[in-house]
């Protein structure tokens, strides 16, 4: 359910495929994201998933959308 939550945000945010989209994507390799286009994801995963805003440390430790994944999962189960 996160995931592909996930997926159509990070789709509409960055303008990529849906389809090339998986818990192995990396953020930077794959998907050429730099640090404005991270900023930018990661209001939009604040709002849409009402997680409070995430730390500069949170958001370097995270590097593929597993990461992603389990960062927010661990977040809801809070």
């Amino acid at each position: 359910m996160i995931l592909e939550k996930l997926k159509s945000l990070i789709a509409e945010q960055l303008g990529v495929e849906e389809n090339n989209i998986s818990m192995d994507t990396n953020f930077e390799e794959d998907l050429g994201v730099d640090s404005l286009d991270i900023v930018e994801l990661s209001m939009a995963l604040e709002e849409e998933f009402d997680i409070g805003e995430m730390s500069e440390e949170d958001l370097a430790a995270i590097k593929t959308v597993g990461d992603l994944v389990h960062y927010l999962q661990g977040k809801l189960d809070m």
